[in-house]
């Protein structure tokens, strides 16, 4: 994970104010760890003189650097950086849960808050946001001894302003801008939508076609031989069986004309559906 490089124009000249230089808490917790690498409180003064004088450049910042031309009172400009450590891919996870856990902890941070909640449990997950001692590391093309030397002092005291107006610009530094951060914030709440299932047409029991029906015989198959007995017209009795039997054809047939129209309407039914 990584963040763009962001600049940020250079802070015109200020009346000294009384009381912290930083006014948010973690700006102060920057200054503290400048402060506490320190070994000679001198140069830290004329940092801050030179910090009020407005005689720092415009300031460069990007994961693990703070980049600026400083300005001497002779008129003298000096390369000036200050290095802090960038958190590695593993902690970026780590914190990103965190963030994640709680949705307060994003909109403190886009109304430029730095939650104390937020560091804490950063903290207990094993990252630390805030630089400790040691953690701020400069180099500047000055002749100076000293570390940091007067501009790598006010490079460092000019950076709490922009922490006290954007905590984000802590989080470049650390490795990961803001555009970077919410947008993988958002992917990791974006809500996942099951794929629509695909149904299968279920297999319907059809019934069994009905045995082929027989055509009849045109006439019976055999001559109708009716034996003579009292009160009998054989011949008469023979047209009549001849009579029902082309009227039994004729039904048959009927019937099975109407029996292949249903068969044929349902196939074509269970076709539609």
């Amino acid at each position: 994970m990584t963040g763009a490089a962001v600049g940020f124009p250079a802070f015109p000249a200020s009346k000294r104010r009384p009381g912290r230089f930083a006014r948010s808490w973690w700006g102060q917790a920057w200054l503290q760890a400048m402060e506490d690498t320190s070994l000679d409180q001198e140069p830290l003064k004329r940092g801050r003189r030179y910090a009020y004088a407005g005689l720092v450049g415009p300031i460069t910042v990007s994961p693990g650097r703070l980049a600026a031309q400083v300005y001497g009172e002779d008129g003298s400009v000096f390369h000036t950086v200050v290095l802090v450590e960038r958190l590695g891919d593993e902690e970026w996870q780590r914190f990103l849960d965190e963030v994640a856990a709680k949705a307060g902890h994003l909109a403190a941070l886009l109304d430029r808050d730095m939650p104390h909640d937020l560091v804490a449990a950063a903290a207990d997950a094993d990252v630390r946001l805030l630089p400790g001692i040691g953690d701020l590391q400069p180099d500047c093309d000055c002749p100076d001894w000293e570390l940091p030397c007067r501009h790598a002092a006010a490079l460092c005291f000019q950076a709490s302003w922009l922490l006290d107006a954007d905590p984000f610009v802590l989080l470049l530094l650390r490795g990961l801008g803001r555009r970077e951060l919410t947008d993988e914030l958002r992917r990791r709440n974006r809500p996942t939508t099951p794929a629509p299932a695909v149904s299968t047409p279920t297999a319907r029991p059809v019934r069994p076609l009905p045995p082929p029906l027989p055509t009849p015989p045109e006439e019976p198959a055999t001559p109708l031989e009716v034996p003579a007995a009292p009160g009998v017209d054989p011949s008469a009795l023979t047209v009549a069986a001849v009579t029902a039997s082309r009227r039994a054809r004729d039904l048959l047939l009927r019937y099975r004309s109407g029996a292949e129209s249903e068969i044929t309407a349902v196939l074509g039914r269970l076709l539609r559906e």
